[in-house]
């Protein structure tokens, strides 16, 4: 804004020992104080002799500013409102340059990789893995949309125990089944396996535990090695790591069926990974590293010959067992480094449940006294658990809420939603097109809505209401201005850059006007954060100030051909942001609601 530039410069001539750097930062007027913006002079009160001083040269100078209408000061603080069509020229006016203040400086991008997602090939994606997805790729899109290069990338766990029940289950009861004469989606069909497996699995501990008395209290992990099908599965990871062909054949045709399955579920979310890293490449990682950081002092052999690192408060962690096999945090330790060996980032980024916060900052810790210098930005972005208005899920007992059927019934309700309310004849096309943009956008919205750290309770029916907090609100606010510039149009209106913004003075327009000022702030504050929750925040705010503009100021009906055209371009203008950060959020956007 011209104002803050004179002030400035005003500054820098009064005081020698002012920077030239920018040290000047506007904040939204509190609630209550009248004004447009607050200056807060503590910040620089040390080169104006103290922030009082700072506030009274500021007032005295800002008096006399052809774009400022009024100003006062309230201790060190400076409230001040803008003319009118100062106040606009800072967002509306030119809603691209607007847009452009959220990428940063070229200085400040970085290569940043992130990695989500990371499902098990032993059972389809379910509402966690929904919450990690649009985690992951929300965060992802943000940072490029400030200007950071990022690589999005997954690691699948396609091996290991858990695998294997799936893939015994069906060499005893498959029966040819497959994806193709069932009708069923590959990854389903293959849950459908890990679930029946552990019925099995929990008939032989009861009749295990029926026949040993002395059984009873022992945990039923405990017991797994002691069935026949415990056995049978151990067996099956072993000849799957010596490479029996058989067992290799069985886990790459099931897992081609979960690869499939997943590939159209990333396809609805809008996801797409540059690299996916599997487990079954990768498990055999870092045991050179291990063997390297013995030899550094950096780990220790125990008593019983396996390889740890004292952590001191977090623990002593074993990174290699007694008999030289790896643990998780050995493969974890070799991927990381092969993950910054293929790509060079300067950040990485993990996007991983609570439940493993401890084993991050041992990763991390372990990696910096390795002595890789660039582990110092590693980053766990920890997300809680999400849950249904019916509680917890488990997989093991086919209770969890799956993606693809999460994904139908958001799409139903909001199709049902948008017929309920459409005024006019709608095709069934058009109803399921409106339904899936609106019913994922939804769900991302409320997932988004929270700070990831957050557990919460999601409920499908509430988040597609159209009114409240939620995405359909949002999204409505842009297609309702898409429909105003539409009748715009047929009367001969169009936004426009050079509308008389002198016009515009109205608190609900005023408002608009600071809410706009701020979005690439909110940008860059909320990648800066990696928490998209602030961004879902702001456009919230924005489209509640946007229905307020439209109940008080007319558009259309304005009456005066400026005005109409000034009103129309603040709208547009509105327009602009809200697809901008919805599109951030990986949230689309219907031609109608």
């Amino acid at each position: 804004m011209n104002f803050l530039l004179d002030l400035e410069a005003h500054l820098r001539r009064n005081f020698p020992n002012y920077p030239a750097v920018s040290t000047l930062s506007l904040e939204a007027c509190p609630a209550g104080q009248q004004g447009d913006f607050t200056l807060n002079c503590f910040r620089i009160g040390k080169f104006c002799g103290n922030p009082m001083a700072a506030a009274n040269t500021i007032v005295e100078f800002l008096n006399s500013h052809q774009d400022v209408e009024s100003v006062t000061a309230v201790k060190a603080f400076v409230n001040i409102t803008l003319k009118p069509a100062a106040l606009h020229q800072g967002g509306a006016a030119d809603p691209q340059a607007l847009l452009d203040r959220g990428i940063l400086p070229e200085s400040e991008r970085k290569r940043v990789l992130i990695e989500f997602s990371a499902p098990n090939t032993n059972k389809p994606q379910h509402l966690g893995h929904v919450r990690n997805n649009t985690l992951g790729m929300a965060l992802g899109a943000l940072l490029k949309r400030v200007g950071h290069d990022v690589i999005e990338i997954n690691l699948v766990n396609d091996r290991g125990i858990h695998i294997c029940k799936s893939m015994l289950c069906y060499q005893r009861t498959g029966n040819g089944r497959d994806p193709e004469n069932t009708g069923i989606k590959g990854d389903h069909l293959v849950g459908d396996f890990y679930v029946e497996y552990n019925k099995m699995l929990s008939d032989e501990i009861k009749k295990l535990r029926a026949e040993k008395p002395e059984l009873a209290d022992k945990d039923s992990e405990d017991l797994f090695l002691e069935t026949e099908i415990g056995q049978a599965t151990q067996k099956m990871l072993q000849d799957w790591e010596a490479g029996v062909p058989e067992v290799r054949e069985l886990w790459q045709m099931m897992n081609n069926w979960v690869f499939a399955g997943f590939a159209e579920t990333y396809k609805r979310m809008g996801i797409n990974f540059d690299h996916t890293y599997l487990e079954s490449e990768t498990y055999l990682l870092g045991k050179d590293i291990i063997a390297s950081g013995l030899e550094k002092g950096v780990f220790t052999h125990r008593e019983d010959g396996a390889v740890i690192c004292d952590l001191g408060k977090m623990g002593k962690k074993v990174v290699l067992r007694s008999d030289g096999t790896s643990v998780y945090i050995t493969q974890d330790i070799g991927t990381t480094r092969k993950k910054y060996d293929d790509y060079q980032p300067e950040s990485m980024i993990w996007v991983v449940g609570d439940e493993q916060n401890l084993h991050f900052q041992m990763l991390f810790e372990i990696m910096k006294r390795l002595g890789f210098e660039w582990a110092k930005d590693l980053y766990h972005l920890s997300y809680g658990m999400v849950n249904l208005p019916n509680g917890r899920m488990k997989s093991r007992e086919g209770t969890v809420v799956d993606a693809d059927d999460l994904f139908d019934e958001m799409s139903q309700l909001a199709r049902n939603a948008c017929a309920e309310r459409s005024g006019e004849e709608v095709s069934a096309e058009s109803l399921t097109e409106r339904g899936e943009i609106i019913g994922l956008g939804a769900l991302k919205f409320m997932l988004l809505k929270f700070n990831p750290k957050t557990t919460i309770t999601f409920d499908p029916a509430a988040s597609v209401r159209f009114e409240g907090d939620t995405g359909p609100y949002v999204q409505y606010v842009a297609t309702r201005i898409a429909s105003i510039e539409r009748k715009a149009a047929e009367k001969g209106f169009v936004p426009v850059k050079n509308a008389d913004w002198s016009l515009l003075g109205t608190p609900a327009e005023r408002d608009i006007a600071v809410k706009l000022f701020f979005y690439p702030q909110v940008l860059q504050t909320a990648a800066s954060k990696r928490d998209c929750s602030g961004l879902v925040e702001y456009l919230l705010e924005l489209a509640k100030a946007f229905n307020r503009f439209y109940r008080d100021c007319p558009v259309l009906s304005a009456g005066d051909d400026a005005l109409v055209t000034a009103r129309l371009s603040l709208a547009d203008a509105v327009k602009t942001v809200i697809a901008d950060g919805l599109h951030t959020l990986t949230i689309g956007i219907p031609e109608a609601m």
